[in-house]
């Protein structure tokens, strides 16, 4: 396997990391055991990273760093916003049939 390849491989994991975390916290309307920190931290990295992307030019770095950090701070707005937000964003955007299995978890 080439470098390039094993570059956009990478690339695909660390950006799709943040996803099952949003979909979580969304599905189950809790940011109960989420840490910022780890967010925090996170972003400064992915941050960083797009940044030294820019100075170098490398669009595949600047773009996958950007979105991870998009993700990051979607999870960090997440945790700060009230019960009341994440649950009109799961009603706003999660599909019916995963919205009754969610009521269902919360109520055993």
């Amino acid at each position: 396997m080439d470098t390039y390849t094993i570059g956009i491989l990478a690339a695909l994991f660390t950006t799709a990391a943040n996803i099952p975390q949003t979909y979580t916290i969304i599905k189950e309307q809790s940011t109960e055991h989420v840490s910022v920190t780890t967010y925090f931290i996170l972003l400064t990295g992915t941050l960083l990273w797009a940044t030294y992307g820019i100075l170098k030019e490398d669009w595949p770095l600047i773009l996958t760093n950007a979105f991870t950090s998009i993700t990051s701070i979607t999870i960090i707005i997440l945790n700060y916003s009230s019960k009341k937000v994440i649950g009109k964003i799961h009603r706003a955007v999660l599909p019916e049939k995963i919205k009754k299995e969610a009521k269902k978890t919360k109520q055993k």
